[in-house]
């Protein structure tokens, strides 16, 4: 194995071992700056490449909410929602679903889907 190819794999580790610990969704600055606790030398660039490419693998899910860049979450969690802390901006799972929607829907819409986003103060910014 050449250099590139093992510092590709700590990289990828350290990215890999940041988004198992976090459990919520990340941006990819927050990623870098928890996987940079295992890898000093770790850069941005090297992080949206390494998502980008876990994302196409299936590893992660892409994240988007209104008015925010994209974050990241391990892949394995089922159908879920997010909550949004409005005073440190942190993004949390939520694996409550209220169920089948279909019944807000205009009459004769069919809904195929849904993503319910609450907003308010985790508990950290609560206390």
């Amino acid at each position: 194995m050449n250099s590139s190819m093992q510092r590709s794999t700590k990289q990828r580790t350290a990215i890999e071992q940041a988004m198992t610990k976090a459990d919520r969704p990340l941006t990819p600055q927050e990623v870098l700056e928890l996987a940079q606790a295992t890898l000093p030398g770790l850069g941005i660039a090297t992080v949206y490449r390494a998502l980008k490419a876990m994302a196409e693998e299936g590893l992660l899910h892409e994240v988007h909410l209104p008015e925010r860049t994209p974050m990241y979450e391990v892949a394995h969690h089922g159908h879920h929602h997010h909550f949004q802390c409005t005073v440190c901006q942190r993004v949390f799972d939520v694996h409550a679903c209220p169920g089948n929607l279909a019944g807000l829907a205009p009459p004769g819409f069919l809904v195929d889907s849904h993503e319910i986003t609450l907003y308010g103060r985790c508990s950290d910014c609560a206390a």
